[in-house]
């Protein structure tokens, strides 16, 4: 579909620890991890664990001298060799990962000793053979070292293979991400076990204050069959509880103004004049939080509670062809708070309660801003739209050891998100867009502007609900471990999208070649003249919607010897959307998704793994879908020429130069068919990946590893908009097009052959048609994107007081199909972009993808000079997003689909994706460094932290549309569109009792 236009102490034995970041584990989503190990095998010998908030746990050590405990709630452990009752051995301060088996073993012989959990520098790291899935995890310790910004995008971006998404894209204030080469919309964000991705879009998600998380897991592919619904990553919080210690702490940080480095201008790319000053574009940032812990009753109930007041205050002026010739003095505020309660019932039952709110609020007012004198005025007395982004969720989980062998676990969520734009500043004028282009012999060269500061709003009520039930059962027998589970999810939007602002319309101003057609498809006539034309614009989407998404798994976990593991599961999704009038218009059916990952631990110590896996996943449509496609959407354009200008930018004297108002995707405000705006047999979207890897120890103090990653697209769903190659085939099959009714979009599988009902217009049912790619004009091209990866990686666990990782990865994302949305123009059309719309837009479309980012090195680390002083830091050096050059189609410049410059020509000439060229290679190094004094027994800190600290700035992305018009070349074309963050430095303070 065509585009719309507008603190914690740092001790050297806990570091080497907590600052391991582990490749491959065992589930992804989980709030739990498990321990196993070996111990001399005797009667009545046991293994019992017990955590901080006092629950126990008990296992027989096997003939074999094993044990497992797995379902584990993730914390610090003491883990105790029995035998007969009495205590023979005890490992202390054991700290177990979130979806990790941790090993733990005593005695010699054939067992594997751990002396302690207290690492010293010459104890040899270990390698997780009990898993084969790609991920890492970084704990609250590390959070409070490292040199991060406070968000999970920019925890995620440590790991593999993750690179930021396009800055176009938002999800209120927070940044998106793109893992393996899939794009924004098809990663999963969990908390405590529930799914917080934004129940809209699936474009970003929820994350929790950020002193309150205890671990966040990084998934960048190899889960197992248990979770599904990615086809790009899965980031997974969970949050801190509670334990047998009251605790408290709080905690400030500072990032101001005068301390940051202002972002670059940005200058026409042809004219070499300005097109958006940014001299003094910079932000004060302050949060502030705290927490409270500890049990209500002893060994039994346990509360946390935390809240952050995150706010930022800054200026950003807007450019030279703006609404508002205006700066933005700006706030944007995210409070947070987190509470949960943990219920130890007994040893056997557990019960945990966690609330998370989630709010982003950003407003401001202008002033104005004369590009003459580079001057800044009084207040205009307008205001920018205020937007507010409010996520709640309460969660409840239930777990039950109902004995040695079998447990099972629930965990039921509910949510509620306020997603409101509003203006105090509201006008009844229309909006006005390139005032910049008006006619200057109408105008004197002053564009003549308004009060009205944007082009769309949203409904007062517009939002989102969602529920869900996930169950496991869990049973171990003999050397398998069963699992076998569902997991539901409901989502529903209400009042959705948006409706123009004003009196229902826009104007957009522009100049055009006077001797060409705005638009031949629907017989615009030239404008003549010197070419000053007006369109009048509505773009109006508002609706409701729902999506029902439901599975269920069976795995089993086989440790077929000491030595080898192989993991089988089988998955089957099932997903529903529906429509405003709650009738479904997709429905998948059974999508069986196999997985199957092995593990060899090579000389039985932990020394070497030699991995593999291979799985499908299978990705949903999101609510969002029925926006435009499955709903009324009015979205046209009426061209005029125009005589004058009034005072409030109205044009006058207006010509019209067509029929009326046009729609090139036939949006005329009218519902369509819900049995028609789909196929009967859509297939959804779904990716299969391979793995394969090893890791070793590299003597005492150096782990090391590498593997390869090949993912591949096997669907896709898009729309296609082309009723006319519908209207050929039923006439070659001696069908009256006109007996039926021909939607204007469609959704699809591009390249394959669907089949299609089409209401007859005489109310009597339905024509059945069955369109190919070749029916549609594709011939034999298909959805394509294939994303193969190489990762590296060198870890040097804490000895000599420092801790070290580095990655590198060579990757390469081709195709002609990035995903869901489109990231070259910021199109979040999910699932409905222009790509796919008809066969013209898809010539020459096979190129390097938006996410394509060929090499990736990421390091990050730490050095304790003593017991007071840190120092960290981590690094970023990547090389550029392809560039796109999009144009009128074909060597004689022409429109055929009415879709402007969105073909893949460039001044009549084909050109790939990449084509174009790459943007530059990005660096940046961040810095920091903490200062605990041991006067107040270092639960006081200090900490500087600087971020790029070169201050590099480069563009990230550019703009791709060549022409404004027919055979006229756009000023703005590969004018930066997006640009790397300038040097800022935070400072922070913090005590924790």
């Amino acid at each position: 579909m065509r585009r719309a236009t507008q603190a914690v102490r740092l001790q050297r034995t806990a570091l080497a620890v907590i600052l391991t970041s582990v490749i491959a584990t065992v589930a992804a989503q989980s709030t739990t991890g498990s321990l196993f190990g070996n111990a001399p095998a005797a009667a009545g010998a046991t293994i019992t664990v017990q955590n901080g908030s006092g629950l126990r746990r008990s296992a027989t050590v096997d003939a074999n001298g094993r044990y497992n405990l797995g379902s584990l709630p993730v914390g610090n452990y003491s883990v105790t060799l029995q035998r007969d009752g009495q205590v023979i051995d005890t490992r202390e301060n054991v700290l177990l990962k979130v979806g990790t088996g941790t090993e733990v073993s005593f005695g010699d012989g054939g067992a594997t000793t751990l002396d302690t959990v207290t690492v010293t520098a010459t104890s040899a790291p270990k390698i997780d053979v009990t898993n084969t899935v790609s991920k890492s995890v970084i704990t609250a310790e590390q959070l409070a070292v490292l040199p991060l910004g406070r968000s999970a995008e920019a925890i995620a971006l440590l790991a593999p293979g993750v690179v930021a998404g396009s800055q176009l894209f938002s999800n209120g204030s927070r940044s998106v991400l793109s893992f393996g080469g899939s794009s924004v919309s098809e990663n999963a964000y969990y908390i405590n076990g529930y799914n917080v991705s934004n129940p809209l879009s699936a474009i970003g998600g929820v994350s929790l204050p950020y002193g309150s998380i205890d671990q966040q897991e990084t998934y960048t592919g190899g889960y197992s069959a248990r979770y599904g619904r990615s086809t790009g990553g899965v980031i997974n919080q969970l949050g801190a509880r509670g334990t047998n210690a009251w605790h408290f702490g709080v905690q400030t940080t500072w990032s101001p103004d005068n301390l940051a480095a202002s972002p670059r201008d940005i200058w026409y790319p042809r004219e070499g004049s300005i097109y958006r000053y940014r001299d003094n574009d910079t932000a004060t940032r302050t949060t502030t939080s705290g927490y409270v812990s500890g049990p209500l009753i002893e060994d039994r109930l346990f509360v946390r509670l935390a809240a952050e007041s995150d706010k930022s205050d800054g200026v950003s002026t807007s450019s030279i062809e703006a609404a508002q010739q205006a700066r933005n003095h700006y706030t944007l505020s995210s409070p947070k708070f987190y509470g949960k309660l943990d219920w130890n019932i007994n040893d056997s039952n557990t019960l945990e309660y966690s609330r998370i709110q989630n709010t982003d609020r950003q407003s401001g007012y202008y002033t104005a801003f004369d590009y003459d004198d580079r001057s800044e005025g009084e207040r205009t007395g307008v205001y920018p739209n205020t937007t507010k982004l409010k996520d709640s969720y309460d969660i409840f989980k239930y777990t039950g050891y109902l004995t040695d062998a079998l447990t099972l676990s629930a965990t039921y969520g509910r949510s509620k998100e306020d997603n409101l734009v509003s203006n105090r500043s509201d006008s009844p004028l229309p909006f006005i867009s390139g005032a910049v282009f008006q006619d200057p012999t109408i105008t004197g060269g002053i564009p003549i502007r308004n009060s009205q500061v944007t082009s769309a709003g949203k409904s007062d009520d517009a939002g989102s609900r969602t529920r869900g039930l996930r169950a496991d059962l869990e049973y171990r027998i003999g050397d398998h471990q069963l699992t076998a589970g569902i997991d539901n999810m409901y989502y529903n939007a209400h009042n959705e999208g948006q409706a123009m602002t004003g009196p229902g319309y826009a104007w957009i101003y522009s100049q055009l070649n006077p001797n060409e057609s705005p638009s031949s498809r629907f017989g615009i006539a030239p404008p003549g003249g010197e070419g000053y034309t007006v369109q009048k614009y509505i773009f109006s989407t508002t609706t409701s919607m729902s999506v029902e998404q439901k599975a269920y798994y069976l795995e089993d976990h086989w440790q077929i010897t000491p030595d080898w593991l192989l993991t089988l599961g089988l998955r089957n999704d099932k997903f529903t959307n529906y429509n405003s009038s709650a009738v479904p218009y997709v429905e998948s059916g059974d999508q069986w998704a196999p997985r199957a990952g092995v593990s060899w631990d090579v000389f039985g110590d932990s020394s070497l793994k030699v991995f593999a896996n291979l799985g499908r996943y299978y990705l949903a449509l999101p609510n969002s879908v029925a926006i435009r496609g499955a709903s009324a959407s009015t979205y046209t354009r009426e061209y005029f020429t125009y005589a004058g200008i009034d005072a409030n930018g109205n044009p006058t004297g207006l010509t019209a130069l067509g029929p009326g108002p046009v729609s090139v995707n036939n949006e005329y405000g009218i519902a369509p068919d819900p049995h028609s705006v789909a196929p009967t047999d859509l297939k959804s979207q779904y990716q299969d990946e391979l793995i394969l890897g090893f890791e070793k120890t590299l003597g005492s103090t150096w782990n090391s590893g590498a593997k390869v990653t090949y993912r591949r697209l096997q669907s896709a769903i898009d729309d296609v908009c082309d009723p006319d190659r519908m209207a050929d085939k039923l006439a070659n099959a001696g069908v009256d097009p006109n007996s039926v009714t021909i939607p204007g979009c469609l959704i699809f599988n591009p390249g394959k052959t669907n089949n299609f009902l089409l209401a007859n217009v005489d109310g009597t049912g339905y024509t059945p048609l069955q369109m190919s790619g070749r029916d549609w004009g594709f011939g034999n091209q298909k959805a394509k994107r294939d994303y193969v990866a190489v990762d590296l990686f060198l870890e040097h666990p804490l000895a000599d007081k420092w801790y070290g990782r580095v990655d590198y990865t060579w990757s390469r994302n081709f195709g002609n199909t990035e995903g869901q949305v489109k990231s070259d123009i910021g199109q979040a059309d999910v699932s409905k972009t222009q790509d796919w719309d008809g066969s013209y837009l898809m010539e020459y479309s096979g190129g390097y993808l938006a996410n394509d980012r060929r090499h990736q090195l990421k390091g990050f680390g730490a050095y304790q000079f003593n017991d007071e002083w840190t120092a960290s830091a981590t690094l970023s050096i990547v090389s550029g997003m392809p560039k796109s050059c999009l144009g009128y189609y074909g060597a004689d410049i022409s429109d055929p689909m009415g879709y402007g410059s969105s073909y893949h020509y460039c001044d009549g000439a084909p050109s790939r994706p990449g084509d174009a060229g790459r943007q530059p290679w990005t660096k940046r190094l961040d810095l920091g460094a903490q200062y605990r004094p041991s006067f107040a027994e270092q639960k006081l800190a200090f900490a500087l932290n600087v971020f790029n600290v070169f201050n590099e700035l480069k563009p990230l992305q550019s703009n791709p549309v060549y022409e404004v018009g027919p055979k006229m070349e756009s000023e703005t074309y590969g004018m930066g569109a997006a640009y790397t963050a300038p040097r800022s430095v935070r400072l922070s303070a913090s005590y924790d009792f």
